[in-house]
């Protein structure tokens, strides 16, 4: 399951994202207050704590959350890629925002007082899952003793991990995040078109450091390298693109079959697979970039 090149390159906002809750977590952890984050609807609307809602949004409650949610988040950053840092960015505030609504309601259905929200960007992570779902082909599946299991598999346990590691606390956050995944893949409010302003998209580019993944190479790649090629449904692509290069081999016929079997025209799939040398995720990535625009 290959998700590009390591590191944080052409994923700024989510290295300011990890950036923040590292640091948010590391400074409420030491000073003891990790678990005194989560909120309850007592305290929104009676004690007015309005800052828990921001605070909580980047802040992990333990250790073991804020590794499992940083692996996470810098695995979902191909999604960041795929789409553009100006439209994850609207995908970021839209998860959040509609999570959260959404755990206010659930709050105030259950009408337990003392049931408290974890804190942690859980709207971001689960809402994060539905295009991991659909989207993300697998590439290798393999089985222990007669179990059978995915190159997925270990992004699910993971997420699995954190869903239930709070039991109600966790669980309702999770599944708020995943329903504002599903309104964002369903374009509710037509929220797939929304776009900021590219000074705002910029800003987390500013924001955040560079890091060994961000170093350009030496020399600028060529423009019909694999990953660069910008990718048109059907014989717009085959009309505006050479024929592949002689080092790359015919597609596979199953390779093709999958992405078919995925929604994608045949002959946009066998061109994205002959400008990403066959390989069968770049192509995919590709293909969902083409269809973003």
């Amino acid at each position: 399951m290959n998700v590009g090149p390591s590191g944080f390159n052409n994923a700024p906002v989510t290295r300011a994202l990890v950036i923040a809750c590292t640091l948010f977590t590391i400074i409420f952890g030491v000073r003891g207050r990790g678990n005194q984050l989560g909120w309850s609807y007592q305290d929104i609307f009676q004690k007015l704590q309005i800052w828990k809602l921001i605070i909580s949004v980047f802040t992990f409650s333990s250790t073991p959350e804020l590794i499992f949610g940083l692996y996470l988040l810098y695995y979902f950053r191909v999604f960041e890629r795929q789409i553009g840092s100006n439209k994850y960015s609207v995908f970021l505030l839209f998860s959040f925002l509609v999570s959260l609504l959404l755990e206010v309601l659930a709050l105030q259905l259950i009408k337990d007082p003392s049931l408290s929200i974890l804190s942690g960007p859980y709207g971001l992570i689960f809402s994060s899952f539905v295009p991991f779902y659909l989207d993300i082909p697998v590439s290798t599946r393999f089985r222990i003793f007669s179990l059978h299991f995915s190159d997925k598999s270990f992004i699910y346990l993971a997420g699995l991990q954190l869903l239930f590691s709070s039991w109600k606390r966790s669980i309702v956050p999770g599944l708020c995040g995943i329903i504002a995944g599903c309104l964002y893949r369903l374009n509710v409010f037509r929220i797939r078109r929304v776009k900021f302003p590219e000074f705002i998209a910029s800003f987390f580019a500013r924001l955040s450091w560079p890091s060994i993944g961000n170093i350009p190479p030496p020399s600028a790649p060529a423009r019909n390298a694999p990953g660069n090629v910008p990718v048109f449904a059907g014989r717009q692509m085959e009309a505006n693109y050479p024929a592949p290069v002689l080092s790359a081999p015919e597609p596979p016929e199953d390779a093709i079959a999958m992405l078919v079997s995925m929604g994608f025209d045949r002959s946009a799939a066998r061109q994205a697979l002959i400008h990403s040398r066959n390989d069968v995720n770049i192509a995919t990535n590709v293909l969902l970039e083409s269809q973003s625009h």
